[in-house]
C-alpha cells in the first residue's frame, strides 16, 4: 500500500507543476503579446501626430490662406499696418485670392490678381506679430515722428545687416531705393514704419527690392501691405519637364522648342556672368533647382527665390566653420575645402554658379536622351562636351578657367541659335539687342 502511495505520490504534483508552466508560458506570451501591441499602438499614435505637424500642418488649403489675408486686414483696418496694396486687398477688392502655392514653417506663397494682373503674393512668416518691432517704437512718445531721414538710416543698418556687407564707410542706402524713401515728403507713421521693418527682416524681399532696378535677372516686387509683398507672377521651371520650363506658356511666333531652349540657355549665362561681375561683391546662388527660376515672355531668366542667395561677405562668414572632411564643408550648392590642419573650412567657395547651373540645368537639357537623333551632330557634341568640362571645372578656384568655358559655351549656343534661326533679333555674343541696358554697380 505504501509503495503505491509512492508510486502514486509525485503525480499530482507533477501535475500542478505542468499547469503552472504552461499558465506561465501563457502569461509571458500574453505580456509579450501586451507589449507588442502598446509599442504598436505608441508608434503609430506618434506617425499620426508627426504627420499632422509636418504635413498637414503646412499642408497649403485655399482655407487657410483667405483667412490669413483676413488677418492682414483685420490689422490694417485696426492700424497696425499698412502698404500700398492695403486698400486694394481689403476695401476695393482688387486683389483676387487664386489659390496657395507653397506653405511650409510658416512662409506663405499665395496666387492672385491684382487688378487684372497676376502677382505672388509672399511672406517669411504667417503672422504680423511674429516679426520683431522696430525697438524705437517701443520707446518712442507716440506724439514724436522719424523724419524719412532717420527711416533711411535704420533701414539702411537693417537692409546692411540682412546682406551681410560691411557697415563702414558710406553709409546709404542703393540710390535708386534711398530716394523713393526720402521722397516721402512726410514723417512715417507707426503702422508704415512696423511695415517696412516686417518687410526688411525678409531677407528675399531685401534682395528683390534693392537689386531689381539693377538686374532684369531678379523678380520685381511690385508692392506690399503690411509683411505681405507682391511679385511679379511668372513661368516657374520644373524639374518634371524636360524643358524645365512650360515653354508654351511664353511661345511668340515661330520659334522652335529647341529654339527657345537655346536662347533661354544664353539667359543663364548672362545671369551667371552679371551676378559675378555686376554688383560691388560677387553674388552666390546656394540652392539652384529649376523651381528657383522663372522666364518671362522675352525668354529672360529671373531668379524667383533667392532665400539662398548671399554677397561674398556673407558667404565667407557662412563657410568658414569647423571641418573634419571636405563634406563638413558643403552649404547646399556652395560647397568649399577641409584644412586638415586647422579642421577650418576655407572661406573660398570651390564651385560656381556658373559650375552648378551647367550640373542641374545644362546637362539635362543637352543630353543625348533628350536630344534623339540630333545628339550625335558636331555641334551638339561639341556643346554635350563643353557643358562637362563646365561641370568639372572649380570656377571658384580657378576663375580664368571659368571664364574660358564660359565664353566656349556662349559660342557653341550662339552658333546654334544662328543655326536655327535666320532672325537678326539677337547680336554678338547672343545678347538681346533691344534688352541690353547699363547696369549700375551696387556700392553699399
Amino acid at each position: 500500500m505504501w509503495s503505491l502511495r509512492r508510486a502514486m505520490g509525485p503525480e499530482p504534483s507533477r501535475g500542478r507543476c505542468l499547469l503552472r508552466w504552461l499558465g506561465m508560458k501563457v502569461c509571458r506570451r500574453s505580456t509579450l503579446v501586451f507589449a507588442l501591441l502598446w509599442f504598436g499602438s505608441w508608434v503609430f499614435l506618434n506617425g499620426l501626430v508627426f504627420v499632422h505637424r509636418t504635413i498637414l500642418s503646412d499642408y497649403c488649403t485655399d482655407d487657410k490662406s483667405k483667412k490669413i489675408l483676413q488677418r492682414v486686414c483685420e490689422e490694417y483696418r485696426e492700424g497696425a499696418l499698412t502698404g500700398d496694396l492695403c486698400e486694394d486687398l481689403c476695401v476695393s477688392g482688387q486683389v483676387e485670392y487664386r489659390r496657395c502655392l507653397y506653405y511650409e514653417n510658416g512662409k506663405k506663397v499665395i496666387e492672385a490678381r491684382w487688378r487684372g494682373t497676376p502677382v505672388v503674393l509672399k511672406s517669411k512668416l504667417e503672422n504680423f506679430s511674429s516679426y520683431e518691432s522696430l525697438g524705437l517704437l517701443e520707446y518712442q512718445d507716440p506724439a514724436e515722428e522719424l523724419s524719412p531721414l532717420d527711416v533711411v538710416f535704420y533701414a539702411t543698418l537693417e537692409i546692411r545687416n540682412s546682406l551681410g556687407l560691411d557697415i563702414s564707410g558710406n553709409t546709404s542706402l542703393p540710390p535708386l531705393w534711398g530716394q523713393r524713401l526720402r521722397e516721402h515728403g512726410q514723417a512715417y507713421s507707426r503702422a508704415e514704419l512696423a511695415s517696412l521693418w516686417s518687410l526688411l527682416q525678409q531677407e528675399e524681399y531685401t534682395f528683390l527690392r534693392v537689386l531689381q532696378d539693377l538686374s532684369r535677372h531678379l523678380a520685381k516686387v511690385l508692392g506690399s501691405c503690411g509683411h505681405f509683398y507682391a511679385v511679379e507672377y511668372l513661368s516657374a521651371g520644373h524639374a518634371w519637364d524636360q524643358n524645365i520650363f512650360s515653354l508654351e506658356e511664353v511661345s511668340a511666333g515661330p520659334r522652335t522648342a529647341r529654339d527657345m531652349v537655346h536662347r533661354i540657355a544664353l539667359s543663364f549665362l548672362d545671369m551667371a556672368w552679371r551676378f559675378d561681375n555686376d554688383f560691388s561683391h560677387r553674388l552666390h546662388l546656394c540652392d539652384i533647382k529649376p523651381e528657383n527660376f522663372a522666364i518671362r515672355k522675352d525668354l529672360t531668366v529671373v531668379a524667383i527665390d533667392v532665400d539662398m542667395a548671399f554677397f561674398e561677405p556673407k558667404m565667407r562668414d557662412i563657410l568658414e566653420q569647423n571641418c573634419t572632411n571636405d563634406d563638413d564643408c558643403n552649404f547646399f550648392d556652395c560647397i568649399s575645402k577641409c584644412n586638415m590642419k586647422t579642421n577650418k573650412c576655407s572661406s573660398k567657395r570651390r564651385n560656381s554658379n556658373l559650375q552648378v547651373i551647367c550640373e542641374k540645368i545644362f546637362r539635362p537639357w543637352f543630353s543625348p536622351t533628350l536630344l534623339g537623333a540630333k545628339a550625335g551632330l558636331p555641334p551638339q557634341v561639341d556643346l554635350q562636351r563643353a557643358v562637362q568640362e563646365c561641370v568639372e571645372t572649380a570656377g571658384g578656384e580657378d576663375e580664368e578657367q571659368d571664364r574660358a568655358v564660359q565664353k566656349r559655351l556662349l559660342d557653341l549656343l550662339t552658333g546654334l541659335l544662328h543655326q536655327g534661326t535666320s532672325s537678326d533679333h539677337w547680336g554678338k555674343g547672343g545678347e538681346d539687342r533691344e534688352g541690353i541696358h547699363p547696369h549700375t554697380a551696387l556700392n553699399f
